[in-house]
């Protein structure tokens, strides 16, 4: 919370104009602290976000140099390091959503199927992804080659996050943390407080 907040301020009020470089480490100290609280680690655990990394990073490289999964977008220089026009925090980004939304899910429902909770947690990562599309095209994280948001980008968004949420249900299964439940609110409040405050 105090990451998130001190980072709405800093944006908003723009203390430095090199404090939204920042964000990689936010991404990665976010994530962090999500594995930290995850508990009984085994192998599948981690096999899980080994392939949900490589799929998240290879989409978007893919979807960087065709522009066939996304729609036309390239990257600008505040996600950090890239690799193939991709920075390589995008990877962490897709892991760290997927977790943390299938990972809310499970708090909402006990009993029902694997698909039924990760087409829930899919269309909550598009309904997030509708939040931080305007804030990250106006600080530089991207920009679209068009000038609106192609349909396209949320149905790839859909169709990438349902096959790796459903692969969370199969993999890791009905597993709780309350720290990515957190997170998961949190990302909703960011992007909205930054989107209202544009």
């Amino acid at each position: 919370m105090i990451i998130y907040t001190v980072g709405i301020i800093g944006i908003l009020s723009n203390i430095h104009p090199q404090f939204i470089f920042l964000t990689p480490v936010n991404l990665v100290i976010s994530l962090s602290f999500v594995l930290l609280f995850h508990k009984d680690w085994n192998k599948r655990h981690l096999l899980f976000m080994v392939i949900c990394f490589l799929i998240g990073l290879f989409s978007e490289i893919l979807g960087v140099q065709t522009g066939l999964v996304f729609g036309e977008y390239s990257y600008g220089k505040v996600l950090g390091p890239k690799i193939l026009g991709t920075p390589l925090v995008i990877g962490v980004n897709w892991l760290m959503l997927v977790y943390c939304s299938s990972v809310s899910i499970n708090y909402l429902l006990q009993k029902d199927s694997p698909f039924i909770k990760a087409l829930l947690a899919a269309a909550a990562m598009v309904a997030l992804d509708f939040l931080i599309e305007p804030v990250a095209i106006k600080y530089g994280f991207w920009s679209w080659g068009g000038e609106e948001i192609p349909l396209q980008n949320y149905l790839a968004w859909f169709a990438i996050a349902l096959v790796l949420c459903f692969l969370f249900q199969k993999m890791i299964g009905k597993k709780k943390n309350k720290v990515a439940l957190a997170l998961f609110i949190m990302q909703f409040l960011f992007f909205l407080i930054l989107g209202i405050a544009d």
